[in-house]
């Protein structure tokens, strides 16, 4: 139906992606985003988020682009660039620092399965920015549309500097997409009936990405064009033809500052907020699609990853062998960052390719002044007789010049972690869980990760929250079994 959409691809990205046109727009819309490439090499998906040396992919000129291109051409084709917008992206640790994100840009994601779903796509595209237009959201939103569905995105300048300096803008990003589709479920629902093959979907999730104007896409001969909302009333599907594609230019720099304030309070008075601030419960992304209206349900997607469950175990760690709780805070995420900067980086800086293993966390929780830079004229504190950890002088634990507080913990980790239970509940099933191990495996950094971390970190809902109390379970049986292999032996 489409053959200008075809799945041979021709189109030669290195080409297409050194226009004078779309190094001028791509380069400036990707400035202080973290960019993703996606492709294919030797038959396999390969998807690119960082450099040799372990860096986020970023640019900051036209040049740096066109070199992105030179760099990696013949191994991507399409070109992401993320929600939020960094301060700065040095090394891998900048895109987990909360206060490191500037902005976040408001997305929702109309998708189908098939290209000619397209008029199904366009309608409940207009019934999103009709809900955006009742809470006089209009000029600061545009369109992406990226081969099978659209993005709808509100510029993130929209947003006061009074109103981020109150909430955080992820934390706005994530409620506002979230309030307008409770608003539009009905409707969308009403759409989504005639076409079963459309998904519509909240994608604010703290490292997504999302694909970047004329861009290609990654399995069909179509590039990503921006429009306004009033072109949907003539868009056509022929408009992202390769060869004659119809394309806004810098549409997506058009806003008004503060245009997004009003509905940004209400959204986040009536929604929540998704994980940054204290004292609130974490709501869950939702997705709409034909299966949900069919089943009466609406999809969630819970996760809990493996860095929440690291600090969450490490605090816990403390806790049992200290009894200090706001200091356990503070060293449950110390922990879990310096190991997410140990899995990535050797001692000297570079990214490392290798497993965190028994030997390579002994060798990380002594470790020398020189592989921690400014923290090396740091005071330390010798935790449990093995560890060496830096503390600020107020007395807790830091890493990178920057203390780890135990509101920093309730932001970042429990706000997490109560997608699933509420914290308490959550808490004394950890408690209970980590005091089932002898002190010995408590104190020492690297049977702690073998025995207590390691068997449940990808399973924790399932081997810790959900599991009855009961002699052994998780990592303390692989233990017992090793204890009376090791006595047999002896």
């Amino acid at each position: 139906m489409y053959p200008w959409a075809r799945k041979v691809m021709v189109v030669n990205p290195v080409v297409h992606y050194l226009k004078p046109s779309v190094v001028r727009e791509i380069s400036e819309w990707l400035r202080g985003r973290w960019i993703a490439l996606e492709g294919f090499e030797h038959g396999k998906r390969v998807f690119i988020r960082y450099d040799q040396r372990g860096r986020p992919l970023s640019i900051s000129s036209q040049r740096d682009f066109e070199q992105l291109v030179l760099r990696y051409r013949g191994r991507f084709r399409t070109i992401y660039g993320s929600l939020n917008i960094y301060q700065k992206l040095e090394h891998e640790l900048d895109t987990d620092i909360l206060t490191n994100i500037v902005a976040t840009t408001p997305a929702w994601d109309i998708d189908s399965n098939d290209i000619s779903l397209w008029r199904g796509v366009v309608e409940i595209a207009k019934i999103v920015i009709d809900a955006l237009r009742d809470y006089g959201v209009e000029k600061s939103v545009y369109l992406v549309w990226s081969g099978r569905g659209v993005h709808i995105h509100i510029n993130e300048n929209a947003l006061s500097p009074q109103t981020k300096s109150m909430i955080h803008p992820f934390d706005v990003a994530y409620a506002v997409v979230e309030y307008i589709l409770r608003i539009a479920r009905p409707r969308i629902k009403d759409v989504i009936a005639r076409y079963p093959g459309i998904k519509v979907e909240n994608v604010v999730d703290l490292k997504r990405v999302f694909t970047a104007p004329l861009s290609l896409h990654r399995q069909l001969d179509v590039v990503a064009i921006c429009m306004k909302p009033d072109d949907l009333d003539s868009f056509d599907i022929s408009w992202i033809n390769p060869e004659n594609y119809r394309h806004r230019e810098f549409c997506w720099r058009e806003y008004v500052v503060g245009e997004l304030d009003d509905l940004a309070s209400k959204a986040v008075k009536e929604v929540g907020l998704k994980s940054l601030q204290l004292e609130v419960p974490r709501v869950r992304r939702s997705a709409i699609t034909f299966e949900d209206i069919v089943e009466g349900r609406v999809v969630e997607e819970p996760r809990i990853g493996r860095f929440e469950v690291m600090a969450l175990l490490q605090a816990a760690r403390y806790y049992v062998l200290t009894g200090d709780l706001d200091r356990a805070k503070s060293f449950g995420l110390n922990r879990a960052i310096f190991y997410a900067w140990a899995k990535y980086y050797g001692p000297h800086g570079k990214r490392s390719q290798t497993k965190i293993t028994g030997r390579a966390i002994a060798r990380s929780t002594s470790v020398r002044d020189e592989d921690l830079g400014e923290d090396k004229e740091k005071r330390f504190a010798i935790v449990f007789g093995t560890e060496k950890v830096p503390v600020s002088s107020r007395g807790w634990f830091e890493m990178g010049g920057q203390e780890q507080l135990p509101e920093d913990f309730d932001r970042q980790i429990v706000s997490k972690l109560e997608v699933v239970a509420p914290w308490d509940e959550i808490w004394r099933k950890t408690i209970e869980y980590v005091e089932k191990f002898p002190q010995h495996i408590l104190r020492d950094p690297q049977k702690f990760y073998k025995y207590v971390y390691e068997p449940v970190r990808d399973s924790f809902v399932e081997k810790v929250l959900k599991v009855k109390d009961s002699k052994h379970s998780g990592g303390l049986l692989a233990y017992a079994k090793r204890e009376k292999r090791d006595e047999h032996s002896r």
